[in-house]
């Protein structure tokens, strides 16, 4: 009995017979709009995030199977902080909060293919993740919430797989999200108006000497980035002003 697979990436519960599912599928004879349907019924679940699909096919009966992936760690833990992405800087910008038990569901999602053997070290993978994105846990950047872990503090949660939230501690944590980004932004526009106010002063300076000025000021990078002029001509360059004392070229 032959069986042909394929395999695509496609949005939770938004599968079409576009490509690239429909002209992979088609040359199976199978039906493409049973095949959808089964692939957005079982990926309802994951909608707003990228999710791998394999349909198996038998050439013979045309009967299929459908398995789905998981999305990204990452991706789920977006999902569950309500954030579009990480924070530009985690080491100093947070950017949400996660309760266990959300660490928790997404670790139950992504057990296979994690390392950890029990579903605690499996918590703090995802954990791990959550500090890569500048996303705290329990009101406590990561650092402080592993040690919190591993004193047991959410052992019976973790045992009793605890997953759900109240809606009183959804709600604490959307107004907790909506103050992180509130403070980011706020900062975001303090270092802007420093960044002007430097080059402002470093006006006729080289841009070694302006970018100086601004690691000085403790401006972060990016911003650095951003407002510093891009580079200067070098001395002698065609169009630039001949060095001082040195000959005009004509």
């Amino acid at each position: 009995m032959a069986k042909e697979k394929i395999s695509v990436q496609i949005e939770g519960g938004k599968a079409t017979a576009a490509p690239p599912l429909g002209p992979a599928l088609g040359p199976m004879k199978v039906n493409i709009g049973q095949v959808v349907a089964e692939i957005n019924k079982k990926t309802a679940g994951l909608a707003g995030m990228q999710v791998p699909v394999t349909v198996t096919v038998d050439t013979e009966t045309k009967a299929f199977e459908i398995s789905v992936g998981t999305p990204p760690a990452s991706a789920l833990i977006k999902k569950e902080s309500g954030v579009e992405k990480g924070a530009s800087n985690p080491l100093t910008e947070k950017v949400a909060d996660l309760k266990i038990e959300q660490i928790i569901k997404i670790a139950m999602t992504k057990q296979d293919s994690l390392l950890g053997k029990s579903l605690k070290e499996q918590c703090k993978e995802i954990m791990g993740t959550c500090q890569s994105m500048g996303i705290m846990v329990e009101g406590k950047p990561v650092q402080e919430a592993f040690e919190d872990l591993n004193a047991g503090m959410f052992d019976k949660k973790i045992a009793s797989k605890k997953t759900e939230l109240t809606k009183e501690e959804l709600k604490t944590l959307d107004e907790e999200r909506k103050r992180l980004h509130a403070e980011i932004e706020a900062k975001r526009a303090e270092y802007e108006n420093k960044a002007k106010s430097v080059l402002a002063a470093m006006e006729g300076k080289t841009r070694a000497e302006k970018k100086a000025a601004m690691v000085q000021a403790g401006l972060p990078e990016a911003i650095i980035k951003q407002f510093l002029p891009s580079d200067e001509p070098a001395a002698g360059a065609k169009g630039a002003p001949a060095a001082k004392g040195a000959p005009a070229k004509k």
